[in-house]
C-alpha cells in the first residue's frame, strides 16, 4: 500500500501480454457529432479478459486519449454469435444482437489530451470468445488487433503495432488501465465459500461477492507485505484489541492475531474492576509496516487524550507496546514515505499531519493542513497514501460518503474531491460504504476495502476496485450506479495455502485461545485456562452480566448463523449462573442456574443499557426447566441481516443431538450507537461467592 510508482508514460504502455490481450490502436481523422476543437482523435484501446469460464467472462477496457480533447464518448464494436454483456461497470452499455455501444457515465464524459478511461463488464459465451477485431470511437472505425503470442512477452504497443488475433484461447488474461504489469491467469470454474485453495484453478471463481466477510469489522485500515494483506479494524472494549486479519487475494480472510495483546490503556476501567469502559478503549486506529526495520507498527487514539504505538516483527506477535503520546491521533492514518519518515494523518474536520521521529515512537512536529467546508460536514477516519509523487489522505464523511485530499507535500496546501457519496451499498437493508483504505496489489491494481453499516450484525467490509484518472485522482468502479454486489476475481498470485476459515468448530486445544475470540474487557487470567477445553471459574460475584469479568465473545456470521456450545455444569456453585449470550446494550441468554443444590436451564432477557452504558436492567427468567446429569448443549441462532426486527432463538438438549427451544424469541436492538454489533458470548459469574466452575469441551460456529 505504500509503494509509489513512477507517473506512467503517456503514449506507451509496457505490458506481458499473453494470448487473450488485444491492444488495439484506434486512429481516426474528423468525428461526425463532436464539436471541430475535438475533432482530431488518436487514441489506444486495450480490450484485456481478465478471467474465463465455461459460459462466462470477465473483460476490462481501457481507452488511452492521444489526440485533441473528447467530451462525451462512445466505443463500438461486434461480438460473435452467443456473446453477451451480462453486467458493466463505470460505461453504460446496450447491445443489439451482436452490435454492443459503450457510452460514458456522467463521471468520465471527459478525456483530456494524454487522459484515459476505463470500463469493464460480465459476460457470456456459446461457442467461442474471441476478441473482437475492430472497434469504433464515437462513429469511426478504427484499425486491426494487436495481440501478443500465447508464450508471455513483453509488448510495447504504439498507433503501427498490428498482428493476427487468435479466434480460439486456452489461458486468461489481465491487463488493468491503471497498472504497469499484466500476468496470466488459467480459466475459473466455481468460489469456494469458506476457503481459497492451493489447487484446482486459479482464481477460484470469475468474480467474488460483497461483502467479502459477514462479520463485525470495523474502521479498516489494509496494508499488503509481500503477497500478504493485513487488515485491521476496531474493537473498542473487547480485550485483545485491533484484530489483525490476513489475505492472500483480498476476499478469503483468516486471524492472524493482535496488535494490543491487552488494553493496557492506563485505566482500571479496562479491567471491569469497579468500574467499566464500553464504547471506549480501540476506535478507529492505523496499521502500516516498515520494510527498513521490517517491523509492524499499530497506533491508536483511546478516549479523545492518548495515543498508543505498538510494534512487532510479525503480524502474529508478539506485540509490544512502545509508547504513548499524550496527544490525541483521532482516526489516525500512517505512511512511511520514501524517505523512510514516518507520518501520520488525523483529525475530525479540522485536518492535521504529524511527522514522527526516526523510530516512528515519537512527535517531531504537526500542522493542521486542511478544513473540511461547512457544505461538506465532517470529515475523518484519515488514511495516508503515497503515490506518483502526490500524498493523499483518505477520510470518509461518516456515514453516507467519502473524499480524498491530495498535494505535493505532506504539508499541504491540499485540494479535494469527492469519491463517493449516497452511493446504495451491496447489502440490503445495510449502508452506505464508507471509510476504510486503499491497497495496491502485487500488480498494480488498487482497491478500496470500506465497511457497510449492516445492524445489529455490525459494521462489514465490502471490496471494490479503484482507478486513477490521468490527473492522479482515484475513481471507485461502480456497477449501474452502486457499490456493486460482485465485482471480477482480483488478479492476485495463487495463495500459497489455503486460510483458515472464520466458522467452525474449536475444541480449546493447545494453551492459547484461537485468535478468533475477544473477551468483554480484560480477563483475570487467573481464572481460565484452555487445553481439552475452555475452563471458566467464576471470576466476579455480581449480578450483572455486563459487570463480570471473563466473558469470552465471537463474532457472528451472516447473515444468520449458529453458535453451540457443550457445556460441562458439575462444578457450578449455588448462586452460579453459566451459559451462552446474545450480547450487546440489550442482551439474553440461555444457560444453566444453580440454586439451592438444584440445576436449572433458562432462558433469561431483559439486560439493558441506557445511552451512557450503565446497566439498566440485569434481565429476568423468562422460561426454564430442571436438568441434572451436569452436561447440557447450549444454542443459540442469530439472525443479524440489516433492519429491525430481527431475532435470535435460544433451544438446549441433553444429548448433543435432539434440541428443545426454550423461551421466546429475542428481538435484536439494531441502533448504531453501541458501534459494536452483537456477539456470541460465553460467560460464568456467580451471584453468591467464588470457587466455582464449568468447562466448555466444544464450541460449533455453522451457518445454513
Amino acid at each position: 500500500m505504500r509503494l509509489t510508482p513512477s507517473p506512467p508514460r503517456p503514449m506507451t504502455r509496457r505490458r506481458s501480454l499473453p494470448a487473450l490481450v488485444a491492444a488495439v490502436a484506434l486512429v481516426a481523422g474528423a468525428v461526425t457529432g463532436v464539436p471541430a476543437a475535438e475533432a482530431a482523435v488518436s487514441c489506444r484501446v486495450v480490450y484485456s479478459v481478465t478471467s474465463q469460464w465455461p459460459g462466462g467472462f470477465g473483460t476490462n477496457v481501457s481507452v488511452d486519449n492521444l489526440g485533441d480533447p473528447v467530451n462525451g464518448w462512445r466505443l463500438t464494436w461486434s461480438f460473435d454469435a452467443g456473446q453477451t454483456v451480462t453486467q458493466a461497470w463505470n460505461g453504460t452499455v446496450t447491445q443489439s444482437g451482436s452490435q454492443v455501444s459503450v457510452s460514458n457515465v456522467g463521471w468520465n464524459a471527459s478525456i483530456p489530451s494524454g487522459g484515459s478511461i476505463g470500463f469493464g463488464f460480465l459476460g457470456t459465451w456459446t461457442t467461442a470468445n474471441p476478441i473482437p477485431t475492430t472497434f469504433a470511437l464515437n462513429g469511426v472505425t478504427c484499425g486491426p488487433t494487436s495481440t501478443s503470442s500465447t508464450t508471455t512477452t513483453t509488448t510495447r504497443v504504439t498507433t503501427t503495432t498490428t498482428s493476427t488475433q487468435p479466434t480460439t484461447t486456452t489461458t486468461t488474461s489481465t491487463t488493468r488501465p491503471t497498472t504497469t504489469t499484466t500476468t496470466t491467469q488459467p480459466t475459473t470454474t466455481t468460489r469456494p465459500t469458506t476457503t481459497t485453495t492451493t489447487s484446482g484453478p486459479w482464481p477460484p471463481s470469475s468474480t467474488f461477492s460483497n461483502p467479502v466477510l459477514w462479520q463485525d469489522f470495523a474502521d479498516v485500515d489494509i496494508i499488503r507485505v509481500g503477497d500478504a494483506y493485513y487488515y485491521s479494524a476496531s474493537t473498542m472494549h473487547y480485550s485483545p484489541g485491533a484484530p489483525i486479519l490476513r489475505s492472500y487475494d483480498l476476499v478469503n480472510w483468516e486471524f492472524a492475531g493482535h496488535s494490543v495483546p491487552s488494553l493496557d490503556f492506563d485505566s482500571n476501567a479496562y479491567n471491569l474492576n469497579g468500574s467499566r469502559a464500553y464504547v471506549k478503549g480501540i476506535w478507529a486506529s492505523a496499521l502500516t509496516y516498515r520494510k527498513s526495520n521490517s517491523t509492524f507498527y499499530w497506533l491508536g487514539c483511546t478516549e479523545f487524550n492518548r495515543t498508543y504505538v505498538y510494534t512487532a516483527t510479525a503480524a502474529e506477535g508478539p506485540w509490544q507496546k512502545r509508547a504513548r503520546l499524550n496527544t490525541c491521533y483521532y482516526d489516525a492514518g500512517l505512511l512511511v514515505d520514501d524517505n523512510d519518515t514516518m507520518y501520520v494523518a488525523y483529525g475530525n474536520s479540522t485536518i492535521s499531519v504529524a511527522q514522527l521521529s526516526s523510530d516512528g515512537l515519537s512527535q517531531v512536529r504537526s500542522q493542521q493542513v486542511f478544513t473540511t467546508p461547512s457544505s461538506i460536514g465532517t470529515l475523518e477516519g484519515a488514511r495516508f497514501y503515497k503515490r506518483n509523487g502526490y500524498y493523499y489522505i483518505w477520510l470518509t464523511r461518516p456515514a453516507n460518503g467519502q473524499y480524498v485530499l491530495r498535494s505535493s507535500s505532506p504539508w499541504g496546501p491540499y485540494e479535494y474531491r469527492q469519491v463517493l457519496l449516497n452511493l446504495p451499498g451491496p447489502i440490503s437493508g445495510g449502508g452506505v460504504p464508507h471509510q476504510g483504505g486503499l491497497v495496491q496489489t502485487q500488480n498494480g491494481d488498487w482497491y478500496y476495502l470500506a465497511f457497510v453499516d449492516a445492524f445489529p450484525g455490525g459494521r462489514v467490509p465490502a471490496l471494490a476496485p479503484i482507478t486513477w484518472s490521468w490527473d492522479n485522482w482515484p475513481t471507485l468502479q461502480t456497477v449501474n450506479g452502486t457499490w456493486g454486489s460482485s465485482y471480477p476475481y482480483p488478479n492476485v498470485p495463487r495463495p500459497p495455502r489455503a486460510v483458515k476459515p472464520m466458522i467452525g468448530t474449536d475444541t480449546f486445544s493447545g494453551t492459547t485461545l484461537a485468535p478468533d475470540w475477544e473477551w468483554n474487557h480484560n480477563p483475570d487470567n487467573s481464572r481460565w485456562s484452555v487445553n481439552n477445553g475452555l475452563r471458566l471459574q467464576t471470576a466476579t460475584v455480581t449480578n450483572d452480566l455486563y459487570n463480570a469479568r471473563n466473558t469470552l465473545t465471537r463474532r457472528i456470521q451472516g447473515p444468520t448463523s449458529t453458535a453451540t456450545i457443550e457445556l460441562d455444569y458439575s462444578a457450578m456453585r449455588d448462586g452460579d449462573r453459566a451459559g451462552l449470550a446474545m450480547l450487546r446494550d440489550s442482551s439474553a441468554w440461555i444457560g444453566v442456574k444453580r440454586d439451592n443444590g438444584t440445576a436449572r436451564v433458562v432462558m433469561t432477557n431483559g439486560l439493558t443499557m441506557d445511552s451512557n452504558w450503565n446497566t439498566t436492567g440485569t434481565g429476568s427468567e423468562a422460561a426454564g426447566t430442571t436438568v441434572s446429569g451436569g452436561r447440557i448443549w447450549l444454542r443459540v441462532n442469530a439472525d443479524i441481516r440489516p433492519g429491525s426486527g430481527r431475532q435470535a432463538r435460544f433451544s438446549y438438549s441433553t444429548n448433543g443431538s435432539s434440541f428443545t427451544s426454550l423461551g421466546p424469541a429475542f428481538t435484536l436492538n439494531n441502533a448504531w450507537q453501541f458501534f459494536m454489533g452483537y456477539r456470541f458470548a460465553v460467560f460464568n459469574y456467580a451471584t453468591q461467592s467464588l470457587g466455582g466452575s464449568v468447562t466448555v469441551p466444544r464450541f460449533d460456529l455453522t451457518t445454513p
